[in-house]
């Protein structure tokens, strides 16, 4: 059995169901819309946010989910896929898990009018059930997603990036959305508990881990579907080229900072920063950082007693970062 159907066994049901309640709540009454969003609905990829929803208020209630479960998961997808197709208009990018982009399909406007569309669905579904404390997480999530996306951007443009810094963008842009999921999915079932804080710093921990490891992606460890270096050729200054940095000479990192700002569409430049950074440490301080947060975040799971879900869960936090794309 694969690891994903493995940690999805438990909840298998509740996705059955989820996945026709989510095609419903994405209709609408023009065809066109309809088109599209059966179209995104039938390339999903490995629904890792609902699961976290579902796993986590299954594990803290004692295995019970309710109306608000499946309308979380809703809300975090709806918008999620919304994020990521605006994502592809920005990027300018034709592909996405494989197939063509909305915006490669249809054209850019379109694209964002369906973004907006999915944004908008996502909201109301909250709104109409009065389900305002899950809206509220998700709101936030968002505000912190463009915050990072924003400052990442600045610092791209500076490559002025301390490892603080570096952490407080992949905290927003990537974490606060795995955090969002999992105080979701405590919140639908326990309102105004105290597993809500506590699952959204596990949902962070493991959002941490998850983006330090598509980090080293960048690095070459596993061929998988973006080019090596093209972190590098994005200005986009990682954890492993932080701590190299950091700790290089003078000379050194004048020509890091060379090589970044002005040669990084020189491949065989970019080849060499991504072969200096393995020589000194880079990857081995980053992998060690990512160790860490996955440690912290079993650490509150294992304050839960146990049971199917809190198993899927631990091996989902294997899985982020054992995963090789």
């Amino acid at each position: 059995m694969k690891v994903v159907e493995q940690i999805k066994a438990p909840i298998s049901h509740e996705m059955e169901l989820f996945e026709k309640k989510f095609s419903l709540f994405m209709s609408s009454k023009v065809a066109l819309l309809n088109k599209i969003t059966h179209f995104i609905v039938n390339r999903k990829g490995k629904q890792m946010r609902p699961m976290f929803v579902f796993l986590v208020a299954k594990m803290v209630s004692d295995g019970e989910v309710n109306d608000r479960v499946y309308r979380g998961a809703s809300v975090i997808e709806l918008i999620h896929t919304a994020t990521l197709v605006h994502d592809d208009v920005v990027d300018d990018s034709n592909r996405r898990r494989g197939f063509f982009s909305l915006n490669a399909l249809w054209k850019n406007k379109i694209a964002v009018l369906v973004g907006d569309y999915l944004l908008s669905k996502g909201l109301l579904l909250s709104i109409d059930n009065d389900d305002f404390d899950l809206l509220k997480i998700i709101s936030i999530a968002v505000r912190e997603m463009s915050e990072g996306e924003l400052l990442q951007i600045e610092k791209a443009r500076q490559l002025d990036i301390t490892e603080e810094i570096y952490y407080n963008i992949i905290r927003q842009k990537t974490a606060t959305l795995i955090a969002a999921c999992c105080s979701m999915g405590a919140a639908a079932v326990l309102p105004n508990s105290s597993h809500i804080e506590k699952m959204r710093k596990f949902g962070e921990l493991i959002g941490m881990s998850f983006q330090i490891k598509d980090d080293l992606f960048d690095y070459g460890e596993k061929k998988i579907g973006k080019p090596t270096g093209i972190d590098i050729k994005e200005q986009k200054m990682t954890l492993p080229l932080i701590h190299v940095l950091n700790n290089a000479s003078t000379r050194d990192k004048r020509w890091l900072i060379n090589s970044v700002k002005n040669h990084n569409r020189n491949k065989k430049r970019v080849n060499e920063v991504i072969e200096f950074v393995k020589q000194n440490n880079g990857l081995t301080y980053a992998k060690e950082q990512m160790y860490l947060y996955q440690k912290q975040a079993l650490e509150i799971l294992n304050t839960y007693p146990e049971s199917i879900y809190k198993t899927s869960l631990v091996t989902m936090v294997d899985y982020v970062i054992n995963r090789e794309k």
